[in-house]
């Protein structure tokens, strides 16, 4: 695709430009400051991916790998703001996520030590524990101020924080991970994936594209299930004080 060919596609951003003016939606700044944004970000990564596969230097893989867990964490982290110690338990969950997933697929030879199959598998890894983490941070403080009576009568019973917040905890996480299952049930029927529709559309043979959209598949059932848990389980215990009380204030500035 040419640099004109992609000036065309632009037709796309102002149709809904010219749909949000007629109809008074308010979405015209929203959507041109979305778009240009896309346009400089994608364009400066595409140009930086270059770089480092032409390089193949592990330091620089590393240092993309660093570079999308911190903008992965400062983007999930605003949804857990009134859970102490948010960032470095996102950035454990992302970290760990991570090197468990590369470990496995490394190790058993499944993709080959390089850039090109690295980064855009860490990008996807990362990506969806950020969205999960987002989605397990927003029901898990909803359960908590939605059930605060419960959880202080079970602690008034002599319950542990464990017993206290178990349903809860519990109740986020499926809830967390209910998306990414479901959409995989339906997966080929109701939608060709991104990635095996970008490599059918390069030129891939389908059968080729179809494994390794299903090795992304399972790579994300993964990273929804242990994501959420590793979350879940780091964040709870920051809610009680060392005398096994509920602290409450801690959920004041949740939306």
């Amino acid at each position: 695709m040419s640099y004109f060919t992609l000036a065309l596609t632009l037709i796309f951003v102002i149709i809904p430009i010219l749909l949000s003016r007629t109809l008074q939606l308010g979405l015209e700044k929203d959507t041109i400051i979305a778009a240009i944004r896309s346009i400089i970000q994608l364009l400066a990564v595409g140009y930086v991916l270059q770089f480092v596969f032409d390089s193949e230097n592990y330091i620089y893989i590393i240092l993309m790998l660093l570079l999308m867990i911190g903008a992965a964490t400062q983007n999930a982290r605003k949804k857990g703001a009134s859970i102490v110690g948010i960032t470095w338990k996102l950035i454990v969950a992302f970290v760990f996520i991570e090197v468990l997933t590369q470990s496995i697929l490394l190790g058993l030879q499944i993709i080959p030590p390089t850039a090109q199959y690295i980064i855009p598998i860490s990008g996807m890894v990362i990506g969806n524990s950020m969205v999960l983490s987002i989605l397990f941070l927003n029901r898990f403080t909803a359960e908590l101020n939605n059930n605060r009576e419960q959880t202080e009568l079970i602690l008034s019973l002599g319950g542990t924080p464990k017993q206290a917040i178990h349903r809860q905890l519990i109740t986020s996480i499926r809830a967390s991970t209910i998306p990414t299952i479901e959409s995989q049930k339906t997966i080929g029927l109701v939608q060709l994936p991104g990635m095996m529709s970008g490599q059918i559309i390069a030129g891939a043979d389908p059968v080729e594209a179809v494994l390794f959209q299903l090795l992304v598949l399972f790579l994300l059932l993964t990273t929804a299930v242990v994501t959420s848990i590793i979350l879940g389980f780091l964040s709870y215990p920051t809610l009680f004080n060392d005398r096994m009380q509920f602290l409450e204030d801690h959920l004041e500035n949740v939306d």
